[in-house]
């Protein structure tokens, strides 16, 4: 719901403004905290991650938990929901369950019996339409799921159906990747109201071909690839993309290219709700002068 239209369903509303710089700075010193302890940390976001610390029993894992929550709070006031489980998976759903400010452990063994009351759409790779899907055939919970035979399976889900069948019996064996490969950098910016204002639209492109900029020379790698994403006040999404024939992480070339895919997208003046910038194709470059406006 855009902010406005919240506005007028509550008219009580307290809106704050947001802060990414300090959101930012303040996950750098959480994902210390992760770090600190020796374990192999995978980042999913800015504020979650996966956290292997290895062979160990279920009790010694909660107390490294209960250990790792406290000083996050310490450091900095802020709570963290926690999930400790065999699988990657498990430990998501179960942090999710038990938010905020909470701790659950799924003992080994019991993946499945937790999931199975739980609705199909909390496992992964299942959205929207394959739940409304499932639903016509009377499969709303994942311990229906995972009672299905393997000709049921592979028939709802082709080619996959052996994840999807491991998955809804909880068992997980990806391993928690320390050194993921960077595929693309993004930032965007949702509007308060929608703008039509195509000046307005290109001075957001510039502000974020600054920050990408920024991050580009901060990790010493180059680009050569930009696009936007345009989400329309109807939530249709368009995305267009160009690439360069050198790779870049100058600003400046960084914003005349989204401009220039911004007005490929034809919006001849329809309402946007958010608008950003994405550089992809990186490759490690040497150091070059980032220029700005």
């Amino acid at each position: 719901m855009p902010l406005y239209k919240a506005r007028v369903a509550c008219p009580d509303l307290i809106v704050v403004p947001p802060d990414m710089q300090k959101y930012k700075a303040v996950s750098r010193e959480i994902f210390d905290v992760f770090a600190s302890r020796g374990f192999a940390v995978e980042g999913l976001s800015m504020d979650e991650a996966f956290i292997a610390i290895g062979t160990t029993t279920l009790d010694d894992a909660r107390t490294c938990a209960v250990a790792i929550r406290r000083e996050v709070l310490e450091r900095t006031g802020l709570t963290v929901s926690a999930g400790v489980a065999t699988g990657k998976m498990i430990a998501k759903i179960a942090s999710d369950s038990c938010k905020p400010d909470g701790l659950l452990a799924v003992e080994p063994g019991e993946e499945a019996a937790f999931l199975a009351p739980l609705p199909v759409g909390r496992l992964w790779g299942i959205g929207p339409k394959m739940q409304s899907r499932l639903s016509v055939f009377g499969l709303t919970t994942i311990g229906e799921l995972a009672a299905l035979d393997d000709g049921r399976m592979r028939e709802l889900f082709g080619s996959w159906w052996q994840e999807m069948r491991d998955l809804a019996h909880g068992i997980d064996r990806r391993p928690v990747e320390t050194d993921r490969e960077t595929k693309s950098i993004s930032t965007e910016e949702t509007f308060e109201y929608d703008v039509r204002d195509e000046r307005q639209l290109v001075n957001v492109l510039r502000a974020q071909a600054i920050e990408l900029a920024e991050t580009l020379e901060r990790e010493r790698i180059l680009a050569a690839t930009i696009g936007v994403k345009i989400r329309r006040a109807d939530f249709t999404t368009v995305g267009r993309q160009a690439h360069l024939r050198e790779p870049t992480r100058e600003a400046r070339r960084i914003f005349r290219t989204a401009v220039h895919c911004l007005r490929r997208a034809g919006l001849d003046g329809a309402p946007v709700r958010l608008l950003g910038t994405r550089v992809a194709s990186l490759t490690e470059g040497d150091a070059l002068q980032t220029s700005l406006f």
